[in-house]
């Protein structure tokens, strides 16, 4: 999975990294040099082994920038082990940081990242990714109206200050400013049992992916394997006050139109359910 952050911070996150993951970008807009992170949820071999390769060929792609990698305790070694083997070098600077705990994992006043522990096999971690609140418009059109000329005063009023104009009318720039435009929530899951720790994560999010292996019935099914069904993702949508859920990690037992069911079978739980193809593109506004 991929979050682009182009407009915003001009870079791409991914979340988890398996086998061909370099391949699959080939089809995408994705520019390797343009990942500025990545996320790994847990170390089985479905989320991690495209690693290597990936980021080996973001050095031959032109890829100079810092990249940071995030995951439990132990991915370092793995992708550290992997490049002194193959005897790869990279033309960038390489950085890791090891989960051990829950709490706040990255936070530049713009974006926020929360990691919490999931319920699977291995160390399983959920990331929610929080925007920072985007300040509120100045009100172009009311100053306008009031015949207050465009200059410096727009940009005094915009930082909320109060001005004094030549004519004596006092502008308190609050008075001028829309309210501020909500920052968006996206909650990326990993595999996981049905657990608490989910609907903390997808709070009010603008955006739940989580992993379906199993249809809904298949619960003692889910829970042998330390996985979920359609119908326990939906009831954590729920739960959590979500917007929209997105399914993946479908299990190969569900083909075709029997995929599709898994989302199908759900919608009267939470109706905003989809599950998701390889390459499909989900935008996330900004709530109006």
């Amino acid at each position: 999975m991929a979050l682009r952050l182009l407009e915003e911070r001009n870079a791409i996150w991914l979340f988890d990294c398996g086998e061909a993951t370099q391949h699959q970008i080939l089809s995408t807009t994705i520019r390797p040099r343009k990942i500025e992170k990545i996320f790994i949820t847990h170390l089985h071999g479905d989320h991690i082994f495209g690693l290597p390769g990936l980021l080996s060929s973001r050095s031959f792609q032109g890829g100079h920038e810092p990249l940071t990698v995030y995951g439990p305790v132990g991915i370092k070694r793995f992708v550290v082990t992997a490049l002194q083997v193959s005897e790869s070098r990279l033309s960038y600077p390489l950085h890791f940081v090891e989960i051990d705990h829950e709490g706040e994992v990255f936070n530049d006043g713009s974006f926020k990242v929360i990691a919490k522990k999931l319920d699977h096999k291995v160390a399983c971690y959920g990331y929610r990714v929080v925007e920072k609140d985007h300040p509120g418009e100045l009100q172009v059109a009311k100053l306008r109206e009031m015949n207050i000329p465009s200059g410096p005063i727009y940009g005094q009023l915009k930082a909320g200050k109060t001005v004094t104009l030549d004519d004596g009318r006092i502008l308190d720039g609050h008075d001028f400013i829309c309210n501020p435009q909500k920052g968006r929530i996206v909650a990326i899951l990993g595999d996981t049992r049905k657990t608490a720790n989910a609907v903390t994560l997808a709070q009010d999010a603008d955006v739940l992916v989580h992993e379906s292996t199993f249809a809904k019935g298949e619960d003692k099914m889910a829970k042998n394997y330390y996985h979920s069904t359609s119908l326990q993702a939906a009831e954590i949508a729920k739960k959590a006050g979500a917007k929209r859920l997105l399914l993946n990690h479908i299990s190969a037992r569900y083909t075709g139109k029997a995929a599709y069911q898994l989302a199908y079978q759900v919608r009267d739980v939470f109706p905003n359910t989809r599950v998701v193809n390889d390459f499909d593109i989900i935008d996330i506004p900004f709530n109006k």
